[in-house]
């Protein structure tokens, strides 16, 4: 599925081919919700990093988050975090360990994104005390990591766009 998306000043736009469109994982990390915000939850999406398209780079910036060991100390993220420096919106994930994907922030996305049969909703143990996380039907609530992929869960719900 051909995805558009901007910033909020204008400043960037981006279009690409997302393979895996649906916006279904609403993740609550520390980085998430520092980064891209509002409910404290950040949702990417999945497409081909081959098919990015970029008007504005210039106004580009880019965040690598400092990560948490056990045993103390922090290392550097390689996940490089996209967001316009006129505005501040995020706009897409890239890690060169993963180099074929980036990963649109749904956010930023302009064209109409399919609605999910159920939400993932990650990383719990880490949400703000104040957010309250939709229960229900469909509402599928995992403290850390989930036991499926972006890929997985498209493939597995019959919405993966190949």
């Amino acid at each position: 599925m051909q995805i558009e998306g901007s910033c909020h000043c204008g400043n960037v736009r981006f279009r690409c081919q997302a393979y895996a469109p649906v916006p279904f994982l609403q993740c609550y990390c520390s980085i998430c919700r520092k980064t891209a915000g509002g409910s404290g939850s950040a949702i990417n999406l999945g497409a081909r990093a081959d098919t990015l398209e970029v008007e504005g780079r210039e106004h580009l910036g880019v965040y690598r988050a400092k990560l948490g060991e056990d045993d103390g100390n922090c290392r550097i993220s390689s996940g490089q975090r996209h967001f316009c420096t006129g505005c501040g919106s995020a706009l897409w994930l890239f890690d060169p360990e993963w180099p074929d994907l980036v990963h649109p922030h749904a956010s930023a996305i302009d064209t109409p994104l399919p609605v999910p049969p159920e939400r993932l909703h990650i990383f719990l143990d880490s949400k703000a005390n104040w957010v309250q996380v939709p229960e229900g039907p469909g509402e599928v609530h995992v403290q850390q990591l989930p036991d499926v992929s972006l890929e997985e869960w498209h493939r597995r719900h019959g919405l993966l766009d190949p």
